[in-house]
């Protein structure tokens, strides 16, 4: 209910937003003064950050939640890798508790060790993934995997890893919401940082200047329990789930392909799942269907009813190469260097 009234008061100009405004103002200004502060410590050298020996290229946002940064990173591992080069990605880990840590995600890694995104990213293109809170130790770590390129998962605010590439994807829909800062508003740092970043990525809605237009485009549903694949518009009766930063994308996703659910449950960001849970859940109709983020959590107790709905970021062909060859361009300047 709080996470509800919270989105409300960012994105939908919610009236409990002016009477908190008084307590979370200078709440904002504080956080503010606190992450521009952090960032200058490591702008002037008074703090160091990690100088890897290959391109780091961030994705990230400047909003909290989800803005379609992990499609993003798939896609970006994916190009590369058809390139013939060997990227790899650090992540945080989020949501997860590793026995250790750097640590790294392999095919039998759960989610509660890692956290939903790096599994997802593991198991769908087979990169070299490690998680560490902090992400220089994650990157050496993969460099003992000789990779040529890491590809961090979020972290555009996380001034210790240097950086040679800096991605925001934005929300096309929900945009900046209020434009103020944690906790009044959603952005971890001003809209003015957008003018630094090298590429601007826009999920959906309109792209404006200066911005790439991307899609996510689904593909068939995937058998959690089988593996089989069925088109979405075949399913009758379903219930659909989704525990991602902003659930209703998902559902219009499925409205879009012309399915209608019983029944919409969203869940909390990283949230757990329990069998009973989604096996009460899914008696509601004839199949559940969940977003592939969710279904990496329930592989393990899946039905032969449960379906996930797979997506892949699409970009103009014109700004998509000009995003790659550019990772290229900075991987040939760090070979010649060492030449």
């Amino acid at each position: 209910m709080m996470a509800t009234l919270i989105e409300k008061i960012w994105f939908q100009q919610h009236p409990a937003g002016e009477l908190l405004k008084p307590l979370l103002w200078p709440l904002s200004k504080l956080f503010g003064l606190i992450s521009c502060r952090r960032r200058q410590q490591y702008q002037r050298g008074d703090k160091t950050a990690y100088h890897a020996p290959v391109p780091v290229v961030v994705v990230g946002n400047i909003t909290a939640g989800g803005n379609g940064k992990t499609p993003v990173v798939v896609w970006l591992v994916e190009q590369l890798q058809a390139r013939g080069l060997k990227p790899g990605v650090v992540s945080r880990g989020y949501g997860g508790k590793a026995p250790h840590y750097p640590f790294q995600v392999d095919v039998e890694t759960s989610t509660a060790e890692a956290g939903d995104e790096p599994v997802l990213i593991r198991r769908r293109t087979g990169a070299p993934v490690a998680v560490s809170p902090k992400r220089a130790e994650a990157v050496k770590l993969l460099l003992e995997q000789d990779v040529d390129v890491i590809i961090t998962d979020d972290g555009l605010q996380h001034y210790a890893l240097e950086r040679d590439i800096e991605i925001v994807v934005i929300d096309g829909l929900r945009r900046f919401g209020n434009q103020q800062l944690i906790p009044l508003g959603p952005l971890r740092e001003s809209c003015e940082r957008l003018s630094e970043v090298d590429f601007l990525i826009c999920n959906g809605g309109e792209a404006q200047s200066g911005e790439a237009q991307m899609q996510l485009q689904p593909s068939e549903l995937i058998n959690l329990a089988t593996g089989e694949r069925k088109p979405v518009e075949e399913l009758t009766e379903v219930v659909a789930m989704a525990g991602i930063g902003h659930p209703p994308r998902f559902f219009n996703t499925l409205n879009m392909l012309g399915v209608t659910p019983v029944v919409c449950q969203p869940f909390a960001d990283h949230q757990a799942f329990s069998e009973q849970e989604l096996k009460q859940l899914a008696r509601q109709g004839q199949h559940l269907v969940m977003t592939e983020k969710d279904a990496v959590k329930c592989h393990t107790f899946a039905q032969p009813n449960w379906w996930y709905l797979p997506v892949d970021a699409v970009l103009p062909q014109p700004e998509a190469e000009g995003i790659i060859n550019r990772i290229i361009e900075v991987k040939e300047e760090y070979g010649s260097s060492s030449a």
